[in-house]
């Protein structure tokens, strides 16, 4: 009677336990759908504000008191004027929109902020910014000035976070890029790679000991970062 009483009470507590366990489990997995569902929504997010900017161009570099003296649209007609007089012919420059960023980061901070402009065609923006990556060196006025596209905040930081590699890549003569929105490329053994994260990058290089030692100060130094 006791033994059977006995056997009757361990049966109920792996019972609970096994209960215990599919709980728990259940609110795990619930937990990481959740956060793919988040990091899904938060993906789409980014995807729909930066499709919003595909036809902007970012003038980093210029002073802020330049648009108060002309209007914005012969600003940048200046511009394209002073370095792609080609370009101009083909091109009719029309501004949609001009504004400066907000001053999100550092509202003390005595650079001038980044003037944005909207052009109606993605195609014209691109063949801008294809332009300025062959003169390598723009201005206004004189003065040098910098043209890139127009990226959400969050995205900005993520292609940042490429700069050092993209800087030993581009020293070693790998022709690294950039690209939409923030994987990196570069040549390879005549093959073009493409990763769209360091984790990737690493187990890349793991096996390729040239690669390995010339990025190894930059992975390692922002492993230390984190």
């Amino acid at each position: 009677m006791h033994q059977s009483l006995l056997i009757a009470e361990l049966i109920k507590q792996k019972k609970e336990l096994v209960s215990l366990k599919t709980g728990y489990l259940k609110i795990h997995s619930q937990r990481r759908q959740k956060k793919k569902r988040i990091k899904k929504n938060e993906a789409c997010l980014l995807g729909l504000e930066n499709s919003l900017k595909r036809a902007n161009l970012r003038v980093i570099g210029l002073k802020e008191e330049a648009e108060k003296e002309i209007e914005v649209e012969s600003l940048f007609k200046g511009i394209i004027t002073e370095n792609f007089p080609n370009l101009e012919k083909d091109i009719n420059i029309q501004v949609q929109e001009g504004y400066r960023t907000p001053s999100r980061f550092n509202p003390k901070k005595t650079t001038s902020r980044h003037l944005i402009i909207k052009l109606p065609k993605v195609k014209d923006k691109e063949r801008i910014l294809k332009a300025a990556r062959e003169k390598k060196q723009i201005t206004y006025n004189g003065a040098p000035i910098h043209l890139a596209a127009d990226f959400s905040v969050e995205t900005l930081q993520a292609r940042r976070e490429w700069h050092d590699i993209f800087k030993v890549l581009k020293e070693k003569n790998f022709y690294p890029r950039i690209v939409y929105l923030v994987k990196i490329s570069f040549k390879h053994e005549g093959e073009i790679k493409t990763f769209p994260d360091k984790q990737k990058l690493r187990d890349f290089i793991n096996t390729r000991p040239v690669l390995q030692e010339m990025l190894k100060g930059v992975l390692q130094s922002e492993r230390k970062g984190c």
